[in-house]
Parts: C-alpha cells; sequence; structure tokens
C-alpha cells in the first residue's frame, strides 16, 4: 500500500516479499554500525523481521517502517518510516539507505515526506528521532528535518546514550 510519494521516490508498506531487501540493507555496514546487528542471516530472518517489525507495527499502531523505492523503475533504495518505541513518549522517525543511494538526497526527501505524513495524515502532534553522537550523517539530515537536539536518553535494555531529536 502507498503511503505518500514525492517527486523521485515511492514510500509504501513492506509486504513480505521484500525480504530479500531487508536481507541486504540491514548487513551493510552502515546499518550494522550505527543501528546494529539484527541477526537477519537469511531470508527466513529477514520474513521474520518483517512480520514481528513492520507488518506487526501497521496492525498494532497503523504505521511503521516503510519501503523507499525509486518512483519510476520502483527500485528499492531505503527504509524510513514511524517507530513507537518503548522509552520514548512520540513517535520516532527512522531512516536507512542502501550505501549506493546515500549522498542523493533520498533519505532527506523520504524523511520529510514521512515527518510530513506524521504530522498532517496521522495528526501526531510531535515526532522524535534518535541517533547516536558519531553518527553525523543522520544527525544533519534530523536537523535538515526541521528537527532538533532536546537531550540524551537511555532506551529500556541498552547501555548507550541515544541523541533526542524533537521537532
Amino acid at each position: 500500500m502507498l503511503v505518500c510519494e514525492t517527486s523521485r521516490l515511492i514510500i509504501r508498506q513492506f509486504t513480505i516479499d521484500d525480504a530479500p531487501f531487508i536481507f541486504r540493507l540491514l548487513n551493510t555496514e552502515i546499518w550494522l554500525t550505527y543501528i546494529g546487528d539484527r541477526n537477519i542471516r537469511g531470508l527466513d530472518d529477514a520474513r521474520n523481521y518483517l512480520v514481528n517489525g513492520p507488518l506487526a507495527s501497521y496492525d498494532r499502531f497503523g504505521f511503521g517502517l516503510y519501503l523507499v523505492a525509486l518512483k519510476g523503475e520502483h527500485t528499492p533504495v531505503g527504509m524510513t518510516g514511524l517507530i513507537k518505541r518503548n522509552g520514548l513518549e512520540e513517535v520516532d522517525i527512522g531512516f536507512a539507505f542502501l550505501p549506493e543511494y546515500t549522498g542523493k538526497g533520498y533519505a532527506f526527501e523520504a524523511a520529510s515526506a514521512i515527518k510530513d505524513h506524521a504530522l498532517a495524515t496521522l495528526k501526531l502532534p510531535r515526532v522524535a528521532a534518535i541517533t547516536t553522537e558519531k553518527n553525523i550523517h543522520a544527525i544533519n539530515l534530523l536537523e535538515k528535518i526541521g528537527l532538533h537536539h532536546e537531550k540524551m536518553v537511555l532506551l529500556p535494555g541498552n547501555n548507550t546514550e541515544f541523541m533526542y531529536f524533537v521537532n
């Protein structure tokens, strides 16, 4: 199901058929470094990630992480979306892109569209985002879409402090 689109991108709900893309994205160096190892070692793991993550979130909250694809050829290039995390009051904007599609403005375009969707369509009062202090690219993008660093947060079950951004 289409969630939103921009001049260059479509943002749609994941399906189980997106498992090969999830396997590839979640095993990139960028994902493993800044987001963390989700133990996706094969297509069965990728399907389980989709079923227990984005697909479950659509059912439970009416939103989740979405596939980002190029508009013309529908080539999957990344993901963006909204996550309801334990330990955060606001819904969190997340994003990740394949390395060959970074530096082209796609993450900004997709994250901006999802922020607008959260505020205008879903009528969320605020949106947040978290990232590590080392992830300079994410920090710059969050500021570019109009979020500002408010505080440091520690999520339940996690030893890492995250920078907490809100609109």
